[in-house]
């Protein structure tokens, strides 16, 4: 069993104001923390991994397709592998969580 602190990782800026951290990976997936400061975005972008993550702080806009779906703290999401998306943060709060990528991101680019 392999145990992480999130403290124990140093999160990356991946595009400005928005913090990644990776933490445990196993075989067959990852977790990684992120941190959306207010008005930043992740540009669109798409990757073969199925994403399901959930929110602890904040709000965050999913626009996938051209469609528009917020997540709050508490809620819980799934992205399908391959499917183009980007997300916003247009609060005033820090949007907050982790996401567990399927197979694993085991080496990001974002972490060169």
């Amino acid at each position: 069993m392999d145990i992480r602190s999130s403290e124990d990782e140093t999160a990356v800026e991946a595009v400005p104001d928005v913090f990644l951290s990776q933490l445990a990976s196993g075989d067959e997936m990852s977790v990684q923390q992120f941190v959306i400061d207010p008005g930043a975005a992740v540009p669109e972008h798409s990757h073969p991994h199925e994403q399901a993550g959930f929110v602890t702080q904040g709000e965050g806009v999913f626009v996938i397709d051209g469609e528009e779906r917020v997540v709050s703290a508490g809620d819980s999401y799934v992205v399908p592998g391959g499917e183009s998306h980007r997300v916003e943060n247009r609060g005033d709060v820090p949007f907050e969580g982790v996401d567990i990528f399927s197979p694993p991101r085991d080496d990001p680019a974002w972490r060169d």
